[in-house]
């Protein structure tokens, strides 16, 4: 079933519960950052295009956002959302897989935001469209490190989010794709309660030095 939900400041997303419905954690992303001036965001994985509508929503100064979704479903629905919110000149729709996105992208993104599948295991029932959300099926943390830092230009910024138990491979990944981790927080569903997912944000090619915030204690939406 779709569903038309409104975002901030009164921006609109197409869902379909048969496709991909997202979360709070994919919100939590699309603020954990700021945008500069004249920003060029990529949303990998964006699914429906939650992070990078969102983001873009929310923050002034952004120049271009380009969607990377494998899934043509999925691709489809997010550029029905561009155009219910006449956003055509500012934002592009790529069905592309990121291990297979083309030259033209080389470090050409100044911001890269990615909601990545960073299950391992289960999801075995959840179906052809959802499995692949969450379970790494069809992209690994490696090969999605590997193509940010190949489409971020020197000095760009990428964050993503992951699970918690799982944050010293993913700042080892990024570490090996030139991508220094510069700032970490730690997200839990209640306060008191163990974290279940980090949110990272590296610079290609920055120094080294970590800010560690407080634990974000997630917001239902």
């Amino acid at each position: 079933m779709q569903t038309v939900d409104t975002l901030s400041k009164g921006y609109k997303i197409i869902q379909d519960s048969a496709l991909y419905r997202f979360t709070s954690d994919a919100v939590h992303l699309s603020r954990f950052l700021k945008a500069k001036k004249g920003e060029v965001v990529a949303d990998f994985c964006s699914g429906s295009g939650i992070v990078g509508l969102n983001f873009y929503a929310e923050n002034e100064g952004v120049k271009s956002v380009t969607l990377f979704e494998m899934q043509r479903d999925l691709a489809e629905l997010s550029a029905k959302s561009v155009a219910l919110n006449g956003l055509e000149e500012v934002f592009r729709v790529e069905n592309v897989k990121l291990q297979e996105i083309g030259g033209e992208y080389t470090e050409k993104f100044s911001l890269i935001l990615c909601n990545p599948p960073y299950e391992r295991g289960g999801f075995e029932k959840a179906g052809e469209h959802i499995a692949p959300c969450f379970k790494e099926l069809t992209l690994t943390l490696p090969e999605l490190t590997e193509a940010a830092s190949r489409c971020l230009k020197f000095g760009g910024r990428f964050a993503l989010i992951h699970r918690a138990d799982r944050v010293s491979e993913v700042l080892c990944a990024l570490s090996s794709h030139n991508l220094e981790p510069k700032k970490l927080q730690f997200l839990a569903g209640k306060a008191g309660r163990k974290p279940y997912a980090v949110l990272v944000a590296a610079t290609k090619g920055g120094r080294a030095g970590v800010d560690v915030l407080p634990t974000l204690i997630r917001e239902d939406v």
